[in-house]
């Protein structure tokens, strides 16, 4: 199989960057359909000259301030790709803008040191997280446990589940999801973690080499398993995939390696599959805590709670925006409304739970939990109760005691089983656990 190395990849992305360029008309349809341009400070602007300035900086001409404000403020919604007439995806043109603009303004040498603390600090956060919950068998399970894959191990996979990540943050989580691909006797094997990265905290920092270098190496290592089909957990990861990485790696080897399908979408085509497994009733009122950056995603979420026998879905009536909620970090004020309006709305409605589907929302609402009358959950949850599936939530139940000592006390013995010690694993409890917490408990 052929290699292919980072200036090959890059100079694939050129005419994928040349060509959005080129396709663009500048007509300011996009920044009119944006959700979040008042929010983001750039509103009542004129529509066809901030374009113009997006597309002047993937020609490589001067940066226009409100132009690459808007790049930056992106939260990747997607509401912007069906309002171009053109065929240009708005939002892939506005991450092109974003890393071209950081490069035009900050030195590589700053650059590439930034993407570097950015993976440090995810690597760091993911691998002492995750042992402070998974055992040996776990990690290994979700192909974090020395051995490339998991301990369901096929030497011809239809399917690779790609975990990303931060999931690993939140196991519980991804083996929701294994247990569920075992019970519809799916032949997969898992990949993901540090080690499979999809290069999105490289180039955010506008280091296009070392994320070209990242993704090819992800790319030619599913590739390697000669399975036809990845399913991606992650949101962030898709989009980098399926709009940055494939598309560059299929411009540059005249050839299409896999298809990427979220794995939410995978599993209402399994509905008629899922269904019969789903044997037990869950009386429970929820609601649901969506975002609409990956198409048909909140809709399937919907369809796949309400084939679980006993349970109501409600609508909260509030707005669905970005892409996940760790997308709407460049929106502060507005995350905090958004969620401090889903927290009282779900109060008002007597919901039993508040589910999300992503793990980078559950991370930010679940230690709410505490001080509402309902639980904050993960939606497979709900699918995997119906199925006789538990999972211990591990990560809500460290974040709830908002202790860091408390924390690091009870989890001393995993602590000890993984030979790291308190001091290495108390900067991550402060920062990358009870760090991250949008909005303010009520305690």
């Amino acid at each position: 199989m052929a290699k292919y190395n980072a200036t090959e990849f890059l100079n694939a992305f050129q005419g994928e960057i040349d060509a959005t360029a080129s396709a663009c008309v500048s007509c300011g349809k996009c920044y009119e359909t944006c959700p979040i341009i008042d929010d983001a400070g750039i509103g009542g602007l004129d529509p066809v000259s901030i374009t113009d300035g997006v597309r002047d900086i993937l020609l490589g001409k001067d940066v226009n301030h409100y132009s690459r404000k808007w790049a930056d403020a992106c939260i990747l919604s997607g509401d912007c790709i069906e309002s171009c007439d053109y065929g240009v995806n708005p939002r892939l043109m506005l991450t092109m803008a974003r890393a071209l603009s950081k490069q035009k303004t900050q030195d590589e040498i700053s650059r590439k040191s930034e993407g570097k603390k950015a993976f440090k600090a995810m690597g760091t956060g993911v691998k002492i997280l995750s042992r402070m919950q998974l055992t040996s068998s776990e990690r290994d399970r979700l192909g974090q446990g020395g051995r490339q894959g998991s301990t369901r191990i096929s030497k011809n996979p239809d399917y690779i589940f790609y975990t990303g990540c931060n999931v690993l943050k939140t196991p519980h989580i991804a083996l929701l999801c294994v247990d569920i691909l075992d019970a519809l006797n799916i032949n997969y094997s898992v990949l993901g973690g540090p080690s499979h990265c999809c290069g999105i905290l490289q180039f955010r920092a506008g280091d296009t080499t070392t994320s070209a270098k990242v993704a090819t190496n992800s790319i030619e290592k599913f590739v390697q398993t000669g399975a036809t089909q990845v399913l991606s957990w992650c949101p962030t990861c898709q989009v980098q995939y399926s709009e940055f990485g494939l598309p560059t790696y299929e411009a540059l080897t005249k050839s299409k390696p896999f298809e990427m399908t979220p794995f939410v979408l995978f599993l209402e085509t399994q509905l008629q599959k899922l269904r019969p497994l789903l044997r037990h009733r869950v009386e429970q009122k929820i609601a649901l805590h969506l975002h609409p950056g990956i198409a048909g995603l909140p809709d399937a979420a919907r369809k796949l709670c309400e084939a679980v026998p006993g349970i109501e879905v409600l609508d909260l009536g509030l707005p669905e925006m970005g892409l996940m909620s760790n997308s709407l970090s460049s929106v502060p004020e507005l995350k905090k409304d958004l969620q401090r309006r889903e927290l009282a709305a779900a109060e008002t409605a007597g919901v039993d739970a508040l589910a999300a589907v992503y793990h980078a929302d559950h991370r930010e609402l679940c230690a709410h939990e505490r001080d509402y009358p309902f639980r904050v959950i993960n939606f497979l949850e709900i699918i995997g109760a119906s199925m006789g599936i538990f999972r211990t939530d591990n990560y809500k139940a460290m974040k709830i005691k908002q202790d860091a000592d408390k924390i690091l006390s009870d989890c001393e013995p995993m602590l000890q089983a993984n030979s790291i010690s308190k001091e290495q694993a108390r900067p991550v409890v402060e920062s990358a656990l009870l760090g991250e917490q949008p909005v303010p408990l009520r305690g």
